[in-house]
């Protein structure tokens, strides 16, 4: 399987793999037309950061930004709201959340999250009076065990 990736400025670096078997391609910030070429969210704070890139998602698939645990764990930045549709064709963005208590700076070119592609399913909606029943019922958070 292929995935097209259109770089869509100059100064947008295509995204690679971390290893022989890492899941995700990682994207970079495209903060090119910063001057200068950062931006520093505050604790607490979200923003939209761009890649500079557009993709073709596979048909059955779709892509998930997913987070860079390293980020995650020194730094606590986290990535929210991340489908990329099959047919979504424009600039990928990815949401950042700073959930530590300081402020921490993104550079352009720096890798800020990964591109994951993943099978979907698309089961049609049925809609029934009565779902079947389980062991399990309608226990939620907790109800299987705390640890």
């Amino acid at each position: 399987m292929e995935l097209p990736i259109q770089l869509l400025n100059e100064y947008a670096e295509p995204p690679v793999y971390g290893s022989a078997y890492a899941a995700g391609l990682d994207l970079r910030a495209d903060l090119h037309k910063n001057d200068p070429m950062m931006t520093t969210l505050a604790p607490g704070e979200r923003r939209l950061i761009k890649t500079g890139l557009a993709v073709a998602i596979p048909p059955g698939h779709y892509g998930r930004i997913a987070p860079r645990s390293g980020l995650a764990l020194k730094y606590g930045i986290d990535v929210l709201a991340g489908v990329i549709d099959e047919d979504y064709r424009g600039e990928i963005g990815v949401i950042l959340l700073n959930t530590s208590r300081i402020p921490f700076t993104v550079e352009h070119g720096d890798r800020i999250a990964q591109l994951v592609i993943e099978k979907i399913a698309r089961p049609a909606p049925e809609y029934v009076d009565a779902l079947p029943e389980t062991g399990r019922g309608v226990g939620g958070f907790g109800s299987t065990g705390a640890t």
